[in-house]
């Protein structure tokens, strides 16, 4: 049995006392795979430098976060620019559009995130898509700019039965399911059990959003075995059922089977 967490934050410093523990406790719960986002100019060296410790393991994606769009964002976009010309990435992000913390930004949000749907397809890779109080502005762009070649995920999905219906019927896309399927009241569990394996992909968001039993603590990617349980239960269906169609999802999204 392989689970594959497609986003997990294991470059950040809340690992740094233990990263290699917090990997190795992954790999032990069947967990051999991650998926990196970057943030920002901040953080894509690390992105970097972690993955080349474990290249059979830990694949990197390059992007800008858009609580991380300021005044500066078209220099952080030429930065993403510049290292996908030298760099081999996995997936375009994190991007999209964040209107909880500040909506300062949200036209310099949207110009962010279409330049990077513009990579995504350039590069052929799959855009990994942060929606926070903003499916409207989302869709909206996606609606735009949808085609054949747009591929990717909706991160942390936490939306209604019809949004996912929306994002499942673009046709590339595939919902990135975490800890909050867990939550008791989320709802997102009523949604998770109408909608099929097939368009579910794993993810923690570690270090964030830990699922229940461990709900308040720093969240580990070896806590994806709870996500992955709740939706075999959910489902019906056994934990080996779930890992076979969830990780062939994300092999086939970031092409890992031609790697």
């Amino acid at each position: 049995m392989e689970l594959i967490d497609t986003h997990t934050h294991l470059f950040l410093e809340e690992f740094d006392a233990d990263r290699e523990k917090v990997i190795a406790d992954a790999r032990a719960n069947h967990i051999d795979k991650f998926f990196l986002p970057n943030i920002d100019s901040s953080t894509v060296n690390k992105v970097l430098s972690l993955s080349a410790s474990y290249p059979e393991n830990i694949f990197p994606m390059v992007g800008l976060h858009p609580t991380s769009v300021k005044e500066n964002y078209m220099d952080e976009i030429n930065l993403v620019k510049n290292y996908l010309e030298k760099e081999k990435f996995y997936g375009i992000g994190e991007t999209g559009i964040d209107l909880y913390w500040d909506k300062t930004f949200v036209e310099e949000q949207k110009e962010s995130f279409r330049i990077q749907i513009e990579l995504a397809k350039k590069y052929k890779l799959p855009i990994i898509i942060h929606v926070r109080e903003s499916f409207n502005e989302v869709f909206e762009i996606i609606d735009e700019m949808n085609d054949a070649d747009l591929i990717g995920i909706f991160h942390c999905f936490s939306g209604t039965y019809g949004q996912a219906q929306k994002i499942i019927d673009y046709g590339g896309f595939k919902l990135g399911i975490g800890g909050v399927v867990t939550f008791k009241n989320s709802g997102l569990d009523k949604t998770v059990s109408q909608i099929s394996i097939e368009h579910l992909v794993l993810e923690t968001d570690a270090p964030y959003l830990a699922p229940v039993p461990k709900r308040g603590q720093r969240n580990e990617s070896s806590y994806l075995l709870y996500v992955a349980q709740k939706i075999a239960e959910l489902h019906n269906t056994s934990l080996e059922n779930v890992a076979e169609i969830t990780s062939r999802n994300a092999i086939c999204l970031f092409n890992l089977d031609k790697t």
